[in-house]
């Protein structure tokens, strides 16, 4: 038996290193594939600038290089046109000293191009240590595949937008479809937005900004609802759709289940969904209100969060955080109705595919006013 053991533990460590080595290989190749597509875009680019040719000269170039290369794969005329645009967009941004000094990802040829300004790239290499760019940034922008670049150069303008995604999908392995969807969820204005009282209510000692797990805003496009749809209706459609749900709410989350019962003292209480996030490790219990937040609400999870502490909390684990989802909220009312507490929650809404888009929202008059107009 203890010989049959050693084998099973020589196939894991076998498996193990193989996974490993792949993972090594897999990365490198995508970090030498992004350095080749950098320098061809600005190799191109240069050419283009120098000899005044038109960007249709894109198309004749792919045409030729099929020629040359007839089994060549991912140099058609529009991915041409996307390293282009890959070269053009950080060589005027922070990132670019570091992708050039510590990574040459331009080769020689490239290096050219720069030859004018020697004396400016050397001074911008010395402050990098002063810059916001640091290696983990550059191991996230060399972490993610080059189909993951053109998605974010197509849909964010902003440097720092496509650098907070950049880290985002680097360090939580997301798929090009999981960046999309975050994109879509506009991730980077909701991220750490989420009123709160987590300043206070948690211990200025941890080490994790809880804020930055949870949204203002939770665009819930499964959600089909009509006028007469009850919380519990609301509720049932998330759990039906809970790994999408889970998606929406980021890093971390695991479900443990719905109507969550709690007894004291033989009286029951549920929480309407009850969660556990690995990396926070707190407890998260989410209350769903379909209509405007109301003060009142933070008393009734304020009771909860007391009671999950005491019955449900492991010893090792955090306090646990509660979070109202509602339709509707003022933030000014909010503010003053979780500001003493010393149970961490916040108050967040939520947004289905009937709902108009949140810019439009915010020259809609509220459901109040509608009544007051009606």
């Amino acid at each position: 038996m203890e010989t049959n053991n050693n084998y099973l533990q020589l196939i894991q460590d076998i498996k193990s290193r193989i996974s490993h080595s792949r993972y090594i290989a897999a990365r490198l190749a995508n970090q030498e594939q992004l350095k080749l597509y950098m320098s061809v875009g600005a190799l191109i680019d240069r050419k283009i600038q120098e000899q005044q040719w038109g960007s249709n000269v894109i198309t004749q170039i792919a045409s030729d290089l099929k020629k040359e290369m007839p089994r060549l794969r991912g140099f058609s005329d529009r991915n041409l046109r996307n390293m282009r645009q890959f070269y053009q967009s950080y060589s005027v941004e922070e990132i670019w000293p570091l992708l050039t000094a510590k990574l040459q990802v331009i080769d020689n040829v490239v290096d050219v191009i720069w030859q004018s300004s020697t004396a400016k790239l050397k001074a911008t290499e010395n402050a990098i240590s002063e810059t916001v760019v640091d290696d983990l940034t550059l191991r996230s922008f060399m972490g993610i595949t080059f189909t993951h670049h053109v998605l974010l150069l197509n849909k964010c303008q902003a440097y720092e937008e496509r650098l907070f995604y950049i880290h985002r999908a680097a360090t939580e392995f997301w798929t090009v479809a999981t960046l999309e969807h975050y994109i879509k969820e506009d991730l980077f204005r909701q991220n750490g937005k989420l009123n709160h009282n987590f300043d206070t209510a948690i211990h200025p000692d941890a080490s994790l900004n809880a804020g930055d797990f949870f949204k203002d805003q939770y665009l819930l496009d499964f959600l089909q609802l009509q006028d007469g749809d009850n919380e519990n209706e609301i509720e049932n459609s998330i759990v039906s759709n809970i790994t999408e749900f889970i998606l929406k709410m980021g890093k971390g989350f695991a479900f443990i289940g719905n109507q969550f019962r709690l007894d004291v003292e033989g009286h029951e209480f549920s929480i309407d969904l009850l969660f556990y996030n690995r990396i926070l490790r707190r407890l998260v219990a989410f209350e769903i209100k379909k209509d405007r937040f109301k003060p009142e609400y933070t008393g009734q999870l304020h009771f909860y969060l007391n009671v999950l502490d005491d019955k449900i909390k492991l010893q090792d684990e955090l306090p646990s955080i509660g979070i109202i989802l509602c339709k509707e909220k003022h933030d000014a009312i909010v503010q003053y109705s979780i500001r003493h507490m010393n149970t961490p929650m916040g108050v967040a809404t939520f947004m289905n595919s009937c709902d108009p888009p949140a810019e439009i929202q915010q020259v809609l008059p509220d459901s109040d006013q509608l009544r007051r107009l009606i």
